[in-house]
């Protein structure tokens, strides 16, 4: 793989070259080369400030945010998305690709059922990076920014994304890839309740909106994989396939694991795929979104009683790191939005199973909560140019300024020690969060018409 993913990060040199003699050659001969046409991709909304108001301006505020949420996607319909799915919910947004980070989704709405205007969530969605240290410390990789991740975009065929639209994309000096599949793919039940008698049974089969690219880097296949459900949740996950490098068979120091049966010239090298997304919300069309962590402790019983447990709310207002542990969550609630029950609309970040890598300050940590910038575009190896001097990294961008239009950075890893199964192809291995909607609607998007009435106060059907 070392050898590969180098070959690899030279071929965006190999592509420029080629470009650069093949328009020379075109000025010699006098011809002209006319690309296709095509539509014009969305540019990366701009950070917009909002003016703090002056005393208590709430309502007029939700009325301008509910107006700016009405206003359609500014992208043209090649680079618009747009699903409705089961109970009536709507997902629109606009997609574009970026030749390091890959897909790119923007100006994200949520509109359930009986909301009179799309629910405006996240301004920016992407990853942030790809970090690949190996164990042997030998190789370590940034697949996002120095291997090649965005020109190795695959085509995918039509089996690949049963019942849906494969979206053509340009890629800079590779030209037209049929690389973005939308589709509808089935998650099992919605919801289920059995009435008390057992006279009734309410339940609901869902669908996912999907949304997923493949990116070739060396010998792996990443699928880059977007889920948007229809009570509002949002899953991002990467799953990471294709094939064991024949040049890592190698680990005789012990730092691997048996391949075949030649022993240890058949030892696979064990190393991380640290995984970071970047997030920029807009909850209700503002930027002026907060964070809050909550952690739970449970003291055991005294006397009679049974365990109690205490939850304790913590404002972030600087920026900050932050390391998951057994009953701490976070959630990122709207400045301005409310749903009819008058609680502030938010989303709780679900981070799912992680091994995090102790070995770099950007990858030691679950979470990150910088200021947005548009030029801190990737958690380590950030090549976009920030100024002379400026840090590479997230974990140095978190240098307690106040947190204002907030950026979450999530890094979720995997420790791959190979094994035989994973040869040939390998099978995918997920890394992944959710956004869980919270006091988004007031009930869910989701419930029957006939237990509607039961918004606080369930009736007992015992």
């Amino acid at each position: 793989m070392h050898v590969k993913r180098v070959s690899r990060a030279r071929r965006r040199g190999a592509f420029l070259t080629a470009a650069v003699l093949l328009a020379t050659a075109a000025a010699a001969s006098g011809a002209t080369a006319t690309p296709p046409s095509a539509p014009t991709p969305p540019t990366a909304p701009a950070a917009t400030p909002v003016p703090r108001p002056v005393g208590d301006a709430d309502a007029a505020e939700r009325a301008a945010a509910a107006r700016q949420a009405a206003l359609p996607p500014p992208c043209s319909a090649a680079y618009r998305i747009q699903q409705t799915l089961d109970g009536g919910t709507t997902w629109r947004m606009c997609w574009r690709y970026d030749t390091d980070s890959g897909l790119v989704l923007d100006n994200i709405t949520y509109q359930p059922k009986g909301e009179a205007v799309p629910i405006r969530v996240l301004k920016n969605a992407r990853l942030g990076q790809i970090h690949v240290p190996y164990d042997d410390g030998n190789a370590e990789y940034d697949d996002l920014t120095g291997a090649g991740f965005g020109w190795g975009l695959e085509n995918l065929a039509p089996a690949e994304c049963p019942g849906g639209t494969i979206r053509t994309v340009k890629v800079p000096e590779l030209g037209s890839v049929k690389g973005l599949c939308a589709t509808t793919r089935a998650r099992g039940h919605a919801y289920r309740l059995a009435s008390d008698e057992g006279t009734k049974v309410w339940q609901s089969q869902g669908k996912d909106l999907l949304l997923y690219t493949v990116n070739k880097v060396a010998w792996y296949e990443y699928i880059t994989e977007w889920r948007f459900s229809s009570d509002g949740t949002v899953s991002a996950n990467v799953g990471a396939t294709g094939s064991l490098a024949p040049g890592d068979y190698n680990a005789g120091d012990g730092r691997g694991w048996p391949i075949g049966n030649d022993g240890a010239r058949s030892t696979a090298t064990s190393h991380s795929h640290n995984v970071f997304w970047r997030l920029n919300f807009a909850l209700d069309g503002t930027p002026r979104d907060r964070i809050e962590q909550y952690d739970s402790v449970v003291s055991p019983p005294t006397g009679r009683g049974g365990p109690t447990t205490r939850t304790t709310r913590t404002p972030i207002t600087k920026e900050a790191v932050g390391d998951a542990k057994t009953m701490r969550w976070w959630r990122v609630v709207s400045a301005t939005g409310k749903n009819k029950d008058g609680h502030r609309r938010s989303y709780e970040l679900v981070p799912g199973a992680s091994n995090k890598h102790a070995g770099r300050g950007f990858s030691k940590h679950d979470v990150f909560f910088t200021r947005n910038r548009a030029c801190e575009k990737f958690a380590s190896n950030n090549i976009v140019d920030c100024g002379r001097g400026a840090p590479d990294s997230v974990d140095k961008w978190v240098n307690g300024e106040a947190l204002v239009d907030p950026v979450v950075w999530v890094n979720i890893g995997f420790h791959h020690i190979a094994r035989d199964e994973d040869q040939q192809p390998m099978p995918v291995h997920w890394q992944g969060f959710q956004l869980a909607p919270r006091d988004v609607t007031h009930m869910s998007p989701l419930t029957p018409r006939d237990l509607a009435g039961e918004n606080g106060a369930p009736r007992d059907r015992s």
